[in-house]
């Protein structure tokens, strides 16, 4: 299951857009810039990696 926003506006250069993406009993979170996080057994651990790469 892929949890995204399809109703988004056009990405700029500097904007990041993440998801979460559920791969068997893990969680990552994925980047329009091709980061892509630490597997994660907890979603909210990979909504925070998610969070922490778009900070900076």
């Amino acid at each position: 299951m892929t949890q995204q926003d399809r109703s988004a506006p056009p990405l700029t250069d500097q904007e990041h857009r993440t998801t979460t993406v559920e791969q068997g009993p893990f969680c990552l979170a994925r980047c329009t810039c091709g980061w892509r996080g630490p597997a994660r057994r907890a979603r909210s651990q990979a909504r925070t990696d998610a969070q922490a790469h778009t900070a900076g």
